[in-house]
């Protein structure tokens, strides 16, 4: 039978927990009401959008990247031209035994290996100084024999060259074999090169390749090679590449648990990033409550706000709900941004779950104090 002292022991404890507990209880951020009365329209810093199609498109910021024209107007060089840092082996045949450079019985000589200078030059003897850079090895055959032809009759040449420090390119970054890589026929271009280096070793879909060449850089995503042949661009002696993975995330807050992600796409919309944290959690997640947090730039917040007059950056929640209609594809086309937050609120009947449930505890706390006053009164009675 209940007694009075049970009934206020239940009184105290609902009392309690209804004035607290929607503060007090543990969850996992604010509500949705909580978000959207921090509206700039209810005083407060926040800009809150309710996503649609029109919006999606005037928020669209597509990471690009791309080629100049310069990079992509630059035809494939001859690897048999002659560059500095290269190394050039020069035999020379003479057609006298006593010749400027054959020894008795010997009417062959192999002049030692030498690197064409940062002038262009090499030093034949009884040749002089000569400018081999800018020449094939079949010029600069016929150049050294006119050289020598005043002084050993109709000498003849023979020139071989050696890719140098000047004729190659370092590749650096995701892929299975960094290093510098001479430019040959094979190497010309850039898939060339990369096959070289022992091809990619990161996933290819978040892979960016920048390429350094004197003052120009040019980046492209590792998709859009395989996509646009022309984004196979001719290589140049020096040229530095760099093969380096996606570094952007977001932010994934709320019902779905706290976790940064990386992207894994060029450009994710909402419902691949909410794939990527395994969804929303049917048993507290709020799926009209959707919120992506985000920091615009002026031009942006006035073409979602429908304004003109903005100046500086906007602090914006883009709101999605997934119970309208086509709110899916709505939501495929909502682009997200690097360092954006996700943050999904809990269903509104979890807090009542937690409420209900900080109740029953209390109602049993407070049963088991009753049972133990009872216990001691019939002790000490």
């Amino acid at each position: 039978m209940i007694n009075r002292r049970q009934v206020s022991g239940f009184g105290l404890a609902v009392s309690l927990v209804l004035t607290l507990g929607a503060c007090a209880l543990p969850r996992s951020g604010p509500t949705e009401n909580e978000i959207r009365d921090s509206a700039v329209e209810n005083g407060g810093d926040v800009h809150i959008i309710d996503v649609t199609s029109e919006v999606a498109l005037a928020a669209f910021r597509a990471e690009t990247l791309g080629f100049s024209r310069e990079f992509l107007s630059a035809g494939p060089i001859s690897v048999d031209t002659i560059t500095p840092g290269d190394i050039l082996s020069i035999t020379i045949w003479e057609n006298v035994d006593d010749g400027i450079f054959s020894s008795l019985g010997s009417k062959v000589t192999a002049l030692s290996p030498q690197r064409v200078d940062q002038l262009g030059n090499i030093y034949v003897p009884f040749a002089g100084t000569i400018k081999a850079a800018g020449r094939t090895p079949a010029d600069l055959r016929e150049i050294i024999a006119s050289m020598l032809s005043t002084q050993t009759p109709d000498p003849q040449v023979e020139v071989q060259r050696e890719s140098g420090e000047g004729s190659t390119v370092s590749i650096l970054g995701g892929v299975t074999g960094q290093g510098i890589f001479p430019l040959e026929v094979s190497t010309r271009r850039l898939t060339g090169m990369i096959a070289a280096a022992g091809g990619i070793s990161l996933d290819p879909k978040i892979v960016k390749i920048t390429i350094r060449r004197r003052e120009q850089i040019g980046s492209i995503w590792m998709q859009d090679l395989f996509d646009d042949p022309s984004n196979d661009i001719a290589l140049r002696p020096g040229d530095r590449i760099f093969i380096e993975q996606d570094e952007r995330y977001f932010i994934s807050m709320g019902a779905t648990g706290q976790q940064k992600v990386n992207f894994e796409t060029a450009n994710p919309n909402a419902i691949e990033a909410l794939s990527l944290v395994g969804g929303l959690r049917e048993s507290s997640a709020n799926p009209r409550g959707i919120f992506v947090f985000r920091v615009e730039p002026p031009e942006i917040a006035n073409k979602v706000l429908g304004r003109t007059d903005i100046t500086t950056p906007q602090r914006v929640a883009y709101v999605i709900d997934l119970t309208k209609e086509s709110s899916i594809f709505i939501a495929q086309q909502f682009q997200i941004q690097d360092e954006d937050t996700i943050y999904v609120t809990e269903a509104p009947y979890v807090a009542w779950q937690k409420i209900l449930g900080s109740i029953v505890g209390s109602l049993n706390t407070f049963s088991a104090i009753d049972n133990a006053v009872d216990t001691a009164g019939n002790i000490f009675n």
